[in-house]
């Protein structure tokens, strides 16, 4: 320990250089370090999503998990599989150990299940569930008008303000709650079909058939080549009702003939309502795993804003939860906190040491410690948040 302190002593220069090197490197490291309002505990796991419309959980166990979890077992790195069979649908997690790559997991994950496919029921659709944790669920806010109905917010919502967000890098997905999704309803009259000679299979094959554009084929004319292009795809419930099921006696039946068409609501799975002033729509920005909370959080502010301005005047976004200010009160308290046991440091010290440059010495290790702790973080990947930074 003498040999250290005469070193030290005599090579001044090579202790401040090294002092500055720590400081500037915290400094970096600071700059760069990513800021969350609390730990991240979730480990490395690929969520998937199967919808089975119309199956009980009984059905959805046997069709649609079980051979999922068939397919997915044995994942090189994958600590065994976890599932949930509800109605209509269902969830399964594949935790992996700690240290695999979520990217390679995911691929891994995906090569599964596009295995597992022609096992599942026709009209069963599995994929895999956005790269969150349910800790990136960092911003929600509602949408409401005076003038807009509910299905309208919902269109408004889903194709304007969501894409605008999901946009933002950082950013993983964007879900939505309430409003009311329009559908195009088709109610057929058996009696109808029955005069007709036809089934309920024909009107929906005939939609399923003539529902869609076409092209790929061409005619020549005169020297020159004439692209050729098939427009079939409805617009409207107008267009519905016009497309043909079948021919009788050379006049075509179509799907008005045999059904009324009209524009309704798809069934719905719950509301959303504020202040008791009625229903509003609601939506949540996720984060991606990994990514600086503060940084996203600034992106989807400023995105946030380009989209009400954009908006009609009736229409208000309203944020209820913001993560971001959760991070600056946690950041806040903990920097006064330090603040404060800085000063009360030097003040103990000086009282006990009655040495002003002696005090400011011992407790010029505080900051040069927060530096080092910030260059720490940032080599491993860690966040700095209210567990870290409080310790």
């Amino acid at each position: 320990m003498t040999r250290f302190f005469s070193w030290v002593l005599g090579n001044k220069v090579a202790v401040l250089g090294a002092v500055a090197g720590v400081i500037a490197a915290g400094i970096w490291a600071l700059q760069d370090v990513a800021f969350d309002a609390f730990p991240d505990l979730t480990g490395t796991r690929v969520e998937v999503i199967a919808t089975a419309p119309g199956y009980v959980p009984e059905e959805v166990e046997q069709l649609v998990t079980y051979p999922l979890e068939q397919s997915l077992m044995g994942l090189p790195g994958a600590d065994g599989v976890r599932s949930v069979s509800k109605y209509g649908i269902a969830l399964i997690t594949v935790p992996f150990r700690d240290g695999t790559d979520l990217y390679l997991a995911r691929n891994l994950v995906q090569a599964r299940l596009n295995d597992a496919a022609a096992a599942l029921p026709q009209g069963t659709e599995a994929v895999m569930g956005p790269i969150a944790t349910p800790l990136g669920e960092i911003y929600q806010y509602t949408v409401r008008s005076d003038s807009l109905s509910l299905l309208e917010l919902k269109a408004l919502h889903d194709y304007v303000i969501r894409p605008r967000l999901r946009s933002v890098p950082g950013v993983s997905e964007v879900n939505s709650w309430g409003g009311i999704m329009a559908q195009v309803q088709v109610t057929v009259d058996p009696s109808r079909l029955a005069v007709r000679g036809l089934v309920l299979e024909d009107v929906h094959h005939a939609l399923a058939e003539n529902t869609m554009a076409f092209g790929n084929a061409y005619t020549e004319r005169a020297g020159e080549r004439v692209t050729l292009r098939g427009l079939g795809r409805v617009t409207s419930s107008d267009e519905v009702g016009r497309v043909v099921v079948a021919t009788r006696d050379g006049i075509p039946v179509r799907v008005g003939d045999v059904a009324t068409i009209a524009l309704g609501a798809a069934p719905r799975a719950g509301a959303v309502t504020k202040d008791g002033r009625g229903e509003v729509m609601s939506g949540m920005v996720l984060k991606l795993v990994g990514a600086d909370s503060r940084a996203v959080m600034a992106g989807v502010r400023a995105r946030m804003a380009e989209i009400t301005a954009a908006l009609p005047s009736h229409v208000h976004v309203e944020p209820f939860y913001d993560q971001g200010a959760l991070i600056d009160r946690v950041t806040g308290t903990i920097a006064r906190n330090l603040l404060e046991g800085g000063v009360l440091v030097v003040v103990i010290l000086f009282v006990f040491l009655r040495d002003v440059r002696a005090a400011l010495i011992v407790a010029s290790v505080i900051p040069l410690s927060m530096l080092v702790a910030f260059l720490a973080l940032r080599l491993t990947g860690r966040s700095a948040n209210l567990m870290s930074l409080g310790a």
